[in-house]
């Protein structure tokens, strides 16, 4: 939301040179990685394949989501001229080692895994958390994204671009408290109502990927458990 020049920017630039110099010479399978923010706001969920562009985006990643929806038919466009057997696939909300930790950068879980933990450090006896933690995300594991992708190219040749998700929505809420859980915080969380909420609920209609034989393996607790113990590995003093 804060840099949406940046985002439609660069995203365009990269997949557009990617894509170009691989038709240029002559890739036959490749893959585009887009975002469930290619869908509408208020898409009816679970959200299906189907629902890109029936509505209106939401407005804090809409320069993101228009940069992705111009790669899918990018795509689309390669398969059309040129017959290569190029796909998309698009990923619901990801985390898991490795991920971007950061106070006004980072994806919910990050986010949270870090407010939290510096709060247990520190002693504080309370955290703010921003919205009113009610809306509902659909969250899946990095290796499980990696492990369908890799399904995808082996299993997949279509026109339509593919949702990867776990095939389960929790609300922020919910999310908060596993994570506190884990992270071993018991202060007080507090809910900060002026702060956005965003969608109020993401699920994908994941029917298309698990039809062909794809399932995620990693349960929400114990991948977050997994994440905080790389948090603390990786920043932890």
């Amino acid at each position: 939301d804060t840099y949406p020049t940046d985002f439609l920017s660069d995203n365009l630039l990269i997949q557009t040179n990617v894509m170009d110099a691989a038709n240029k010479f002559d890739v036959e399978r490749l893959l585009f990685l887009g975002s469930a923010c290619i869908y509408p706001k208020f898409a009816e969920s679970p959200i299906a394949e189907s629902a890109l562009m029936t509505g209106h985006l939401e407005g804090t990643n809409d320069a993101y989501a228009m940069a992705k929806i111009a790669g899918i038919q990018h795509v689309k466009a390669v398969r059309k001229q040129y017959g290569r057997t190029w796909i998309s696939a698009m990923p619901t909300n990801l985390y898991g080692p490795g991920d971007t930790y950061s106070e006004l950068g980072s994806h919910v879980i990050p986010a949270l895994i870090m407010r939290y933990e510096k709060a247990k450090i520190s002693g504080a006896d309370a955290v703010w958390n921003w919205g009113t933690g009610n809306p509902r995300r659909e969250f899946l594991f990095s290796d499980d994204l990696a492990d369908a992708l890799i399904f995808l190219m082996e299993n997949f040749d279509g026109d339509t671009h593919v949702n990867v998700g776990s095939s389960l929505d929790v609300s922020i809420r919910d999310v908060a408290e596993i994570i506190a859980q884990a992270v071993g915080f018991t202060g007080q969380v507090n809910w900060d109502t002026s702060k956005p909420d965003g969608t109020p609920r993401r699920r994908l209609d994941n029917s298309l990927i698990t039809s062909l034989g794809w399932e995620p393996k990693m349960d929400l607790t114990a991948g977050i458990q997994l994440a905080v113990q790389d948090y603390r590995e990786r920043f932890r003093p």
